[in-house]
């Protein structure tokens, strides 16, 4: 079900102090823009969950045309994404309950200890189905585990893959299917596996 390789064949784009997104976040969601051959350039993309801006400042680094940045928090995300006219910055949004102002192709989700059950409904709703839609999510099997709760957050890797699949095989039930998954680059809390998921919305729900 995971795969550990995806395509590092693309120059890096390398920002002039040498870090290539607002966060390292942004890593993350290369990762899989790479793995899964999406190509956002012309799109409108949300990110839900956004906070400094990795994932916002990698849309608009692969060409989207417009980023919903939407966090709960305030005062969080990187200036030089508050000053750039393609990016709708939404804080003290919470996104499991923000309508859209308008539909989007791609929504990218990082949001913490919100569980995959919750937030994937929430990001249908801003999808625009006709248009080739998808949804790159952030599988924390440290949140999604009561188990992580006696292990004092931390999860093994063996455990942190079967609740993976578990989350996976659920998707179905939301409405979604995934179409890939591959571990983030990038470890989470505590050094926690996390895995990157390639969602779309399934046809007639």
């Amino acid at each position: 079900m995971v795969s550990d390789s995806f395509d590092r064949s693309l120059p890096p784009r390398v920002a002039v102090d040498g870090r290539r997104f607002a966060s390292r976040g942004g890593e993350k969601l290369s990762a899989a823009l790479q793995a899964f051959q999406i190509n956002p350039s012309g799109k409108k993309a949300a990110d839900f969950g956004c906070n400094v801006g990795g994932f916002t400042d990698c849309w608009l680094v692969n060409g989207a045309e417009k980023v919903f940045a939407i966090d709960t928090a305030y005062g969080v995300l990187a200036w030089k994404l508050r000053q750039n006219s393609r990016v709708v910055v939404m804080e003290r949004t919470n996104a499991l309950y923000a309508p859209p102002p308008e539909l989007v192709t791609h929504v990218s989700i990082d949001a913490g200890w919100t569980r995959q059950a919750l937030i994937l409904p929430a990001a249908l709703k801003w999808l625009d189905h006709d248009a080739g839609a998808s949804i790159i999510t952030l599988i924390k099997p440290h949140y999604e585990s009561d188990a992580a709760r006696r292990q004092k957050g931390v999860l093994t890797s063996q455990q942190a893959e079967e609740i993976c699949r578990q989350v996976v095989e659920a998707m179905p039930s939301l409405g979604v299917i995934c179409c890939g998954v591959i571990k983030s680059p990038i470890a989470g809390q505590k050094g926690n596996t996390e895995y990157l998921a390639y969602v779309k919305p399934i046809r007639g729900k």
